[in-house]
């Protein structure tokens, strides 16, 4: 099966089926700057704020920006995609986690700054955006480069491993944010209990503004908020939440 992500390679010929990324995958890592190997036009999301598609060549234009890549999955093509994404150094990659092949030696182990191997298969989508009934046949690993695309990797949610690469992700993720085993749920939910079982968004912004895991995340609030959207929180009065029953 020919693969071709959301993106996909652009120069790959009409027959290619092409398979989209989970648009959660997205929505918990994005937003992106740069898709350079999209799937074509009509897309039932968009996967960053500019694409390149056929017949563009993303692997001869300019990238700028934080990149999204799911590249053609081809052995002759993939090590180019990935080279280019570890030369630029701000993005992230969705790739099978064939750690033992020459790209992920080359441009994965020795250049990246963290992975997600995720736990399972993936079941990508069809084009209209349907997911598909089988899943993608092997498991697949998020690969992270530069430090915020690693934190942002580390902060989604994404059930899988993770695991840094560099010495400087390392240290952040063993120094500065709580165990991987304390959940944004778990930290809102605790933080809820101590607030005497309910609280307005603003008890919880204030209570939670000095959390290492808060100081390591620009977009913590947002991130509250999504959680107690994601938990099912019930709101009480005008703006109160308190834990789900």
């Amino acid at each position: 099966m020919s693969h071709k992500g959301m993106g996909g390679h652009q120069s790959a010929n009409a027959d290619s089926v092409v398979w989209l990324t989970p648009k959660p995958i997205l929505h918990a890592l994005g937003p992106f700057d740069l898709d350079p190997c999209a799937a074509p036009d009509p897309k039932p999301w968009s996967t960053a704020a500019h694409h390149y598609t056929l017949p563009m060549d993303g692997l001869l234009l300019p990238w700028f920006g934080r990149i999204w890549l799911n590249p053609s999955y081809r052995p002759t093509i993939i090590g180019r995609w990935m080279e280019k994404l570890a030369n630029h150094g701000k993005g992230t990659a969705l790739v099978f986690a064939r750690t033992e092949t020459e790209f992920f030696h080359r441009h994965v182990w020795n250049r990246a700054d963290a992975c997600l191997f995720l736990h399972g298969r993936l079941h990508f989508c069809h084009p209209d955006g349907r997911i598909a009934k089988a899943n993608a046949g092997a498991p697949s690993v998020l690969v992270a480069y530069g430090a915020k695309d690693a934190e942002r990797l580390y902060d989604s949610d994404i059930d899988g491993k993770f695991v840094p690469l560099t010495r400087p992700v390392m240290i952040h993720v063993a120094i500065n944010i709580d165990p991987p085993t304390s959940s944004w749920r778990e930290i809102v939910a605790d933080c809820i209990a101590t607030l005497g079982g309910a609280a307005t968004l603003t008890e919880l912004y204030s209570s939670l503004e000095t959390h290492p895991r808060t100081r390591a995340n620009p977009n913590w609030r947002a991130k509250v908020r999504q959680t107690i959207a994601r938990a099912r929180m019930p709101k009480i009065g005008r703006a109160k939440y308190a834990l789900a029953a």
